[in-house]
Order: C-alpha cells, then structure tokens, then sequence
C-alpha cells in the first residue's frame, strides 16, 4: 500500500474526503445512488463514485500507481460506505461498534467483520454493520480502516472493541 496516502482530517485527501461526505448531505441523490450499491463493483459504476474518485486525484489519489487499482478498490469502498454514515464521531470505529449495554455490533459479528479476507467481503460486512451503529462513524477512522486493512488494523480494531463481560457460571 501506497505509505504517502494519508487520509487523515490533516491532510489534503482528508479535507477532500471530509468535504465531499458532508457534500452528500445536500446532494441526496448521490448518497441514494451509493447506498443502492451491493458490491464495489456496483459502487464503481456510479457516477456519483467516478465524481468522488476525480475529485480524489485532484487532491492527490494515486492515479497511475502500480498498486493502483488495489487502491482505486478501496476508495470504492469507502465511498460506498460513507454514503451510509450521518453522524461523525471522534471515537475510534471499533469502540462506536460496541458501545451500549449490548454492543451495536455484537461480538459474533465484530469477529466475522475481523475475519473478512477482502475489500469486498470486509465492504459487505460494514454495510450490514453501519445500520445497527445508527448510521454513526469515526469517517477518517472508517477511510483509514479500510484502505489499510490488515493485520495491524484488525490488531487495533480488537484493542478499541468494549468486549462484553462473559457471566461467571
């Protein structure tokens, strides 16, 4: 993965992220044609993704990369699933995931979400997820969640999870 990415609020990718995801709050038709989509595939052939992905080279995406279209995948991802956030958080992802006296995202499901293998399968798993967390994200948390998704974020993600007490028997 591409280290110069960086798509923290600091950041010129992460002002353009921030920017077009409160962008969508006027533009509802854009944020209805996004959650529509089922699969990054889906994600990729709407205009609204293809507006979204110009504007992100503008401010600095990689284009031409080799890792490009591994990269390109994620950013498909990440449109799709900010179109289902409404309310940023500061909280890291995993704790908004299991806050409450039962978690958002219970613990059966948190660990599928930790064992997804791919962009696509961890972007289906999170679109299911967003719902049940009131549609409530840490957004930069989210992008960075995803365009770097391995070990080290599943590692962080387990760390920031509020793990439910099991009762004593």
């Amino acid at each position: 993965m591409n280290d110069k990415i960086s798509l923290r609020p600091e950041a010129a990718l992460g002002g353009a992220l921030l920017r077009w995801w409160q962008g969508l709050e006027e533009d509802r038709g854009a944020r209805a044609e996004l959650r529509r989509a089922h699969d990054l595939t889906a994600v990729a052939l709407t205009g609204s993704y293809q507006r979204f992905y110009r504007l992100m080279v503008k401010a600095g995406w990689p284009e031409h990369e080799q890792e490009g279209r591994r990269e390109s995948e994620r950013l498909a991802a990440i449109a799709g699933l900010l179109a289902h956030v409404k309310v940023q958080v500061d909280k890291p992802l995993a704790q908004t995931m299991s806050e409450g006296e039962k978690p958002a995202v219970s613990e059966l499901r948190f660990r599928r979400l930790l064992e997804s293998p791919t962009t696509d399968d961890l972007f289906v798993g999170l679109r299911r997820a967003l719902p049940l967390m009131g549609q409530t994200a840490n957004i930069f948390d989210l992008a960075d969640s995803v365009l770097f998704w391995g070990d080290v974020v599943k590692k962080r993600w387990a760390y920031n999870y509020n793990w439910p007490v099991k009762a004593q028997s």
